[in-house]
């Protein structure tokens, strides 16, 4: 079975962590964001992945090379030379996905930015139960205005029709970005640049082929940074519920907590909630960490304070500096000691003096 990952560009929303490395390798929970797609995929028996990517293909594909041998799948690239939109790609990509190999077999296509449960095993169940053309995951928000919304029959999933950012509502299902499709809806897509939203799924809507399921568990799109934060959230804590072992506890960790085998974390430290700590970083004593990301190689100094912040890789926080308010330092930035920062937003290899009193781009 194949799947493809839309990648797409230069996740410009995500700055300054894409300016070190391409979007989908920028940690999540620890791992690559792309990482959490591709062991999904792999555990329901995908044994090969295309990513649709316009930005640094050789980048990625040197760096998921070890993840190719470790988990026994084929990793290829499809390489556009200018953006394809959300179903280009998958014209573009036709002769990875369909080949000798697997005659009529659907594949997956999934959005890069999402972080979900990824309930594929029970997606394949449906889509071989409804007979239809195309499957589509979706998922129930607060605010379905910001969002294109999908108008379904509850009883059989059978999708009707797609309203891109309705003024007046009309239900609270969003797509959700993951879809399994049969071979033959490439031939409804054309080689140029064409959105799947608004273009290739009303096409199979008309003609009574596409079907939504409901994705059980959370879903968020991580693309920026206060998303991301807030997926965090959402991932720890059905971390929680469905593998709490790899959870960290003890007397100073409060809440959902993801600390790497390899960090250190000092004594009268209090760790949580909502925290991911990557690999090899030291967290000194008397250290405050809550709802942020520590990214691999980090040091943070005696008694800073760090929350709803990123923090990059191989930074520094220096002895009583505090961090906060959606604070995202980039790769190699150096706070100094007793240095406020309210939503500062760092670029790679500064130094931080004085105070970011309100938030602000540090170029």
């Amino acid at each position: 079975m194949k799947a493809l990952i839309l990648v797409g560009g230069f996740g410009t929303r995500l700055r300054p962590l894409t300016l070190s490395f391409p979007k989908p390798l920028v940690d999540f929970a620890n791992k690559p964001m792309i990482l959490h797609q591709i062991e999904a995929l792999k555990a329901v028996g995908v044994d090969e992945v295309v990513l649709a990517i316009n930005y640094q293909p050789e980048v990625m594909l040197n760096f998921l090379k070890d993840f190719e041998a470790k988990l026994q799948i084929k990793i290829t690239c499809s390489q556009e030379t200018e953006p394809m939109g959300t179903a280009g790609p998958l014209a573009l990509a036709r002769d990875k996905l369909v080949d000798g190999s697997s005659p009529g077999q659907p594949f997956f296509v999934l959005n890069s930015d999402v972080i979900s449960e990824y309930p594929l095993r029970e997606m394949i169940e449906f889509h071989r139960a409804h007979g239809g053309e195309a499957s589509i995951m979706v998922t129930k928000v607060d605010e379905p205005s910001k969002y294109g919304v999908v108008v379904m029959e509850e009883a059989t999933g059978k999708m009707e029709k797609f309203v891109e950012k309705p003024k007046l509502y009309v239900g609270n299902k969003i797509n959700a970005g993951i879809y399994l499709l049969n071979p033959s809806v490439l031939d409804k897509i054309e080689l140029r640049p064409t959105s799947i939203e608004k273009e290739t799924f009303p096409k199979i809507a008309g003609a009574g082929g596409l079907y939504a399921m409901v994705l059980p568990g959370f879903w968020m799109d991580i693309g920026q940074p206060k998303d991301y934060i807030t997926g965090l959230r959402l991932y720890l804590d059905s971390l929680r519920k469905k593998s709490p072992g790899k959870l960290t506890t003890g007397e100073n960790v409060v809440g959902n907590v993801l600390v790497d085998e390899t960090a250190k974390i000092g004594e009268g430290c209090l760790i949580g909630p909502d925290v991911a700590i990557g690999p090899g970083c030291v967290v000194e004593a008397g250290v405050r960490l809550s709802r942020c990301t520590v990214m691999r190689g980090v040091r943070i100094k005696k008694h800073a304070c760090v929350s709803s912040s990123i923090v990059g890789w191989h930074s520094t926080v220096g002895q009583w500096a505090r961090i906060e308010n959606m604070t995202i330092l980039g790769e190699d930035v150096h706070v100094g000691d007793e240095v406020y920062t309210n939503g500062g937003v760092v670029l790679p290899h500064k130094e931080i003096k004085s105070n970011i009193l309100k938030p602000e781009i540090v170029m």
